[in-house]
Parts: structure tokens; C-alpha cells; sequence
């Protein structure tokens, strides 16, 4: 099939079909989450947070699965507002591993907590940190082959946020975050959803 340029909708609206990141198309809920969120700049710090969160419960376990626990995550943790969690105590540990709708995980679990207090404590806020280590020159994958576990970038971010206090990130776990909020662009050269990502679309999304 032709190729369409970056940006072609199909005749519904949506993105369109066949030219998307291959991944998008495994599950509705990848698909629903391409082309409405990864890669899309996210900038504010309880958003950061939330991401920031669930890709940490995402370690060792398939990204479907955090998915599709997304509402029960956002339940249980009071919407990721951080100056909540920071407040949380062992009772709210122990209510969190009874929790079915989440990853009982307790040390993903303490590092939440751990995390949204070490978010509190950053002087310019979580974004400010974070987004030092955007990179809107990372050249445009053409095949899947081409988008890496992680990079020099996400090993300076992982550094930093573990010297800022937080737990359970690694430079694979930042990659992760930085590809899904937008401080690269790891959407495929051909993919639709590639116009409305990384750090050029800020202001435009």
C-alpha cells in the first residue's frame, strides 16, 4: 500500500490506518492510547507524575495490563495528586496491596509514595526537572528496529530524578516516560500521530 505523508486522517476522522506504529494496532486500548496520547507533550507536574508512576508499576509487566488498570491506578491513588499520595501512611500501603484494581507491588507501591514526595521537594517542580532532558533533535525512526530501550538522555534523566529522591526508575524506565510525554519523538517517520508529538508540539496540541 502507498505510503500517506504524516498527518493523514482516514475518511472517519481518526488517524489513519496502515501507517501507524505498528504496536498501536494489537489491542483497542493501544490503539486508543497512540493516537490520543503517546508522544503527545504532557507538562504539567501531576500528569508527570501519574506517568512517571505507572510506567514505574509497568516494570516486568506488559503495558496492556497497566492499561487496562489505568482507572483502578487513578482510583486508588487519589488522581495522582502528589501532595495527596505524599501523605499516605503504612494503613494506606496496606489498603493499596488489597487493592485488585492496581499492581500489588510493595515496593512499586512505596516508591510512589517515596516519589510524590520527592516531586514536592523539587524546587522548580517535577516539569522543570524533567524536561531539561528533552531532545527535539532525535532523528525520526523509520522502522521499529530504530527506536531504542534508552539512551544517553534517559540515563542523565534517570540519574537525576534518583538523586532528587526517586525510586524505581531506571534509564529504560525514563525512556519510557520521555517517549510517552513528548520529550522525544519516537512515533515512526510515517506515522500520522508523528505531527502531534514530541517536543515541537508543545502549544500546538
Amino acid at each position: 500500500m502507498e505510503e500517506q505523508p504524516a498527518g493523514a486522517v482516514a475518511a472517519g476522522g481518526g488517524l489513519a490506518q496502515g501507517v501507524k506504529c505498528a504496536w498501536a494496532a494489537s489491542a483497542p486500548e493501544y490503539v486508543a492510547y497512540h493516537d490520543e496520547e503517546w508522544g503527545r507533550p504532557v507538562t504539567e507536574d501531576a500528569a508527570l507524575y501519574e506517568r512517571l508512576s505507572l510506567e514505574a508499576f509497568q516494570s516486568g509487566l506488559s503495558w496492556l495490563v497497566i492499561l487496562r488498570k489505568r482507572e483502578g491506578f487513578r482510583r486508588a491513588f487519589d488522581g495522582f495528586d502528589p501532595h495527596k499520595v505524599a501523605a499516605y501512611t503504612e494503613q494506606d500501603v496496606t489498603r493499596l496491596l488489597g487493592d485488585a484494581s492496581i499492581v500489588r507491588n510493595r515496593r512499586k507501591i512505596e516508591a510512589a509514595v517515596a516519589n510524590a514526595r520527592a516531586a514536592l521537594e523539587l524546587p522548580g517542580g517535577l516539569s522543570s526537572l524533567i524536561w531539561r532532558f528533552a531532545d527535539p533533535k532525535a532523528p525520526a525512526p523509520r522502522t521499529p528496529a530504530d527506536v531504542p530501550a534508552w539512551t544517553q538522555g534517559s540515563k542523565d534523566l534517570a540519574k537525576a530524578l534518583r538523586k532528587a529522591g526517586f525510586r524505581f526508575v531506571g534509564p529504560t524506565t525514563a525512556y519510557a516516560l520521555m517517549q510517552a510525554c513528548g520529550l522525544v519523538n519516537d512515533h515512526l517517520e510515517a506515522c500520522p500521530a508523528r505531527a502531534f508529538s514530541g517536543p515541537g508540539a508543545i502549544g500546538r496540541v
